[in-house]
């Protein structure tokens, strides 16, 4: 039942980029283009997902577990490191060269066009290589300490 509800939710994210044109690179670049043909409908689509969050963790925290799993997964930290940072600088620099992020870019897949596949080829190598970077540095932490 879980992969269902996984399923879903993921199909309604998928249509809601698509439907805002999220899946569009042209358009999200235009976002950045603030001194041309500057395009706000991101600032709405993101306030948009700001308002429906908001509303949806008030309401869903205040049950004591979840309808599927046996409890919350909430971030335990609220520090801001040199991962995180590094994370989201790259994400950031990312998705105003290339004009996807990794939730435009899966549904855009359907499109079969080339610059999607390889945008979400050099995304999964992205995070193979982050990966083994992290267990190295793990186990190099290990052998030091």
């Amino acid at each position: 039942m879980r992969i269902v509800i996984c399923y879903l939710i993921g199909l309604v994210f998928g249509v809601g980029i698509s439907i805002s044109g999220m899946a569009n690179p042209a358009k999200v670049l235009n976002f950045f283009d603030i001194a041309g043909s500057w395009d706000p409908s991101l600032a709405f689509v993101m306030g948009g997902a700001l308002l429906v969050t908001f509303i949806g963790y008030r309401v869903v925290l205040k049950r004591p577990v979840p309808l599927f799993d046996s409890g919350f997964h909430l971030p335990a930290s609220r520090d801001f490191d040199l991962p995180l940072i590094a994370g989201s600088a790259t994400f950031g620099v990312g998705w105003g060269i290339a004009g996807f992020c990794p939730g435009g870019a899966l549904p855009a897949l359907g499109t079969g066009q080339a610059e999607v596949v390889i945008f979400v080829a050099a995304l999964i190598g992205g995070i193979v290589i982050a990966k083994l970077m992290q267990v190295a540095l793990s186990r190099r932490s290990d052998v030091t300490a």
